[in-house]
């Protein structure tokens, strides 16, 4: 019994964090309430405080489990080959799979959650950028250090030049969709984006 109501504690926890995300993507932080969420979770809002003690901290949960999703980013950058015949086309991989998962329509909604919170939980802004973006920077600093080292690139200060690879492939896609509130780009906007940008990286840094 014990574990059959550990189980359905898990559901309903899951239930209401998932609905809350979905609320506060589409109503912002402000324009949430627990009653939206309860109503959506199919759980009743005493459930839903039984979870979560005030609307901040749920808030400050789905924002952070979307971290996790970064794992898998981290460990495909830190596995480029030093191969230096194919470097182009392994960075190039890399940048359409880079930009395919940071552009994705929900990353993007909770970059501009985040953004549009950042003056009240600055805290958490800075969580959700050092747990994510910020170690897929450090891991790439790492892999650039790393081929430096094996003769293949030429990178005096790593983390500049994971920067400058990040910004090659993101500063259109993502601008354009924060301004405009939605994905702009297509697919093949996208993969020249990529081979634009690994173009323009290997041109400073072979």
């Amino acid at each position: 019994m014990e574990a059959n109501d550990q189980s359905r504690s898990a559901r309903k926890h899951r239930a209401i964090m998932d609905a809350a995300t979905q609320v506060f993507l589409e109503k912002g932080y402000s324009g949430t309430s627990m009653d939206d969420i309860a109503k959506l979770a199919a759980v009743s809002k005493q459930t839903v405080y039984k979870h979560f003690a005030d609307k901040e901290k749920l808030f400050a949960e789905i924002i952070l489990a979307t971290t996790d999703r970064v794992d898998a980013m981290v460990d495909l950058v830190a596995g480029i080959p030093a191969d230096a015949g194919r470097l182009e086309e392994n960075l190039t991989r890399l940048a359409g799979q880079f930009l395919a998962a940071l552009t994705q329509p929900q990353v993007l909604q909770l970059r501009r959650l985040v953004i549009a919170n950042a003056d009240a939980f600055p805290g958490l802004g800075a969580a959700w950028y050092e747990q994510g973006f910020e170690r897929v920077l450090a891991t790439l600093a790492a892999t650039f250090q790393r081929l430096t080292r094996e003769g293949v690139l030429r990178v005096g200060d790593p983390l500049l030049a994971a920067q400058h690879f990040s910004g090659l492939l993101l500063w259109i896609p993502v601008n354009r969709a924060m301004f405009h509130g939605s994905p702009q780009h297509t697919q093949a906007e996208l993969d020249h984006y990529a081979a634009a940008g690994v173009a323009a990286f290997l041109g400073a840094y072979r």
